[in-house]
C-alpha cells in the first residue's frame, strides 16, 4: 500500500496542547499550515467506538492519572503564557466530543474548516464556554455565516457519523496516540514541541522557503473567564 505523501496534522478541539500547536502553527508558520491536511481526533462514544470496530480500527484509551492531570494545568498554563495567552479553563461535564468534531466535518464541507477550527478554540480557551453544547455550536455556526442546524445537530447526522468513524479510522491506520501529532511520510512528530521539527521535515520535502509570519494576526489581550477543567481520559492534555 503506498503511504499518503500529504502531511497531516491531528488536532482535538478538547485538547489545550492541540490548541497551542494551532496558535504556532498558524501565526508562526502559515506556509506548512496551508499545506497540512487536517484531521480530527477526539474520543469516541459508544456509537461512534462501535461503528469504528465495525471498520477494523480502535481507539487508542489511556486513563490519564491525577498527578498527569495536575501537571497538564500547571504546563497549559505556563506555555500559554509564553505565548501572551491566557486559557480560561472550561468545565466538562458528561461531554460528547462528536458534536464539536463532527460540526468540524460539516464547517470543512462549506471551506471553512480552518476558520471553524480558530472560532472553536477561542470559545473554548479563551471564553471558557462547552463546545460540546449544540447550542454552542449554532453560536459559531452563526458567526461564520453557515446554517445551525448542520452543525449544531451534526452529531445526530447518520452521515457524518459515518464520515466521522473514517476520521478515527485514519487515526488508527495512522498510528496517533495522542494530540498534537503530525505526519510526514514515514515521520511522525508527537506533541506541540515537536513542531518545529515537523515544519522543517515539510519543508526539507518541498523544497519551499520558509513564508513570513502571519504579524497581523497578533494575539489579543485575553482575561480568563471563571473556570476550571474536570479531566478527561486519554492518553493526551
Amino acid at each position: 500500500m503506498r503511504r499518503d505523501s500529504t502531511p497531516r496534522f491531528y488536532f482535538s478541539l478538547r485538547s489545550p496542547y492541540s490548541w497551542l500547536a494551532h496558535h504556532d502553527l498558524v501565526h508562526h508558520y502559515p506556509d506548512v499550515a496551508a499545506q497540512v491536511e487536517w484531521r480530527p481526533f477526539w474520543e469516541p462514544d459508544p456509537a461512534s467506538r462501535e461503528l469504528l470496530r465495525e471498520a477494523g480500527g480502535e481507539f487508542p484509551y489511556v486513563a490519564m492519572s491525577r498527578a498527569k492531570h495536575l501537571y497538564i494545568l500547571q504546563d497549559v498554563r505556563r506555555l500559554a503564557r509564553e505565548r501572551g495567552l491566557e486559557a480560561a479553563w472550561p468545565i466538562d461535564r458528561d461531554p460528547c466530543w462528536e458534536v464539536p468534531h463532527l460540526a468540524y466535518l460539516a464547517a470543512a464541507d462549506a471551506g471553512l474548516g480552518e476558520e471553524f477550527v480558530a472560532l472553536v478554540h477561542r470559545v473554548r480557551w479563551n471564553e471558557g464556554r462547552d463546545i460540546c453544547d449544540p447550542a454552542t455550536i449554532a453560536a459559531v455556526a452563526t458567526e461564520l455565516g453557515l446554517g445551525q442546524d448542520r452543525l449544531a445537530k451534526a452529531s445526530t447526522d447518520p452521515e457524518l457519523r459515518e464520515r466521522g468513524a473514517g476520521a478515527l479510522l485514519a487515526v488508527h491506520r495512522d498510528g496517533v496516540f495522542g494530540v498534537p501529532f503530525f505526519v510526514n511520510g514515514f515521520e511522525k512528530f508527537w506533541g506541540v514541541d515537536r513542531l518545529p521539527a515537523f515544519v522543517e521535515s515539510v519543508r526539507a520535502r518541498t523544497g519551499a522557503a520558509p513564508a513570513r509570519p502571519d504579524t497581523a494576526a497578533a494575539s489579543p489581550d485575553l482575561t480568563p473567564a471563571p473556570g476550571g477543567d474536570q479531566g478527561h481520559a486519554g492518553g493526551c492534555g
